[in-house]
């Protein structure tokens, strides 16, 4: 599987009663394939995976399934800071079509470098299928360390990294010493310019979930070598990718696509709406870029 450009994190759409909107999970998939996006990774934390069950987890990566038809690739976010659920969901993941699993440090339980290691290679091991490790600190409150991303590189089934730590000099020491066949793609919409100049091959985005032809043509800019064009655009959509983050994600990208009239704001608690000073501020940058 060959990983470049931009992936979409995608929202969870609910309906009123908060039970899934699979229609308006379809439309959301149609619009992102029809504006040139990568793939897609549904039910990652930007699709409150924490708050859905394990059956919705699943349905929700079986919709996105059936709506891609194989036009672009499904990376699915099946991890968990159990080892033996993660190996469960990624087994139910594959046999609804995922063409691949994006799979978190072990949350809140913050095992050490040898516990996170055997973590992604009993995956691995268990299950037939292109994994993507999530590194984010922020959310699991554990790094996993350069030295044990390469080991973990060697695994024929680990084919990369989304990278979230925000260490630019970790960044940089991995995209030297990584194998050239082992993709490693931002984490952040802020960083993926950055990153890309260093090596990396694209991002798994928020952003892209309302802008995904920008998101898309961006990253062509910038693993494909037009530099100028791909820091001009970085510098265009700054203001957005920082006021996605004006509050917890997933929340200000849900308000971005109620206002563009792609989907509901409608969260599961503990996730709720953003206060009305940051909903101006949002409205603000999403009017100057003409997204409303």
């Amino acid at each position: 599987m060959n990983l470049e450009g931009a992936y979409t994190a995608l929202i969870t759409p609910f309906n009123d009663d908060g039970t899934i909107d699979e229609k308006g999970l379809r439309e959301l998939v149609e619009f992102q394939i029809e504006e040139g996006i990568a793939g897609m990774v549904p039910v990652g934390t930007t699709g409150e995976s924490p708050t859905v069950t394990h059956e919705e987890n699943i349905e929700v990566i079986r919709i996105v399934v059936e709506a891609a038809k194989g036009r672009v690739p499904v990376i699915a976010g099946t991890g968990s800071n159990s080892t033996a659920e993660a190996i469960s969901m990624t087994r139910r993941a594959k046999s609804v079509g995922a063409d691949a699993t994006l799979q978190v440090a072990p949350y809140y339980n913050k095992p050490n470098q040898e516990g996170l290691f055997r973590h992604f290679t009993a995956i691995a091991d268990a299950v037939d299928l292109p994994i993507i490790v999530y590194n984010i600190p922020g959310r699991t409150a554990r790094n996993i360390e350069n030295e044990t991303m390469l080991r973990l590189a060697g695994h024929r089934n680990i084919i990369g990294v989304k990278e979230a730590s925000g260490d630019i000099n970790q960044v940089m020491d991995l995209a030297a010493r990584k194998p050239a066949d082992f993709a490693m793609l931002s984490g952040d919409d802020a960083l993926a310019y950055s990153i890309a100049m260093l090596g990396g091959k694209g991002v798994i985005s928020v952003a892209s979930n309302m802008i995904p032809r920008q998101i898309a043509e961006f990253m062509k800019s910038a693993v494909g070598g037009d530099a100028a064009r791909a820091r001009e655009t970085h510098y265009q959509l700054l203001p957005l990718f920082r006021a996605l983050f004006i509050d917890t994600n997933p929340i200000p990208v849900k308000y971005g696509l109620s206002l563009m009239g792609k989907a509901r704001e409608i969260y599961r608690l503990p996730m709720c709406s953003m206060d009305e000073a940051k909903k101006q501020s949002f409205r603000k940058v999403a009017q100057d870029l003409g997204l409303i």
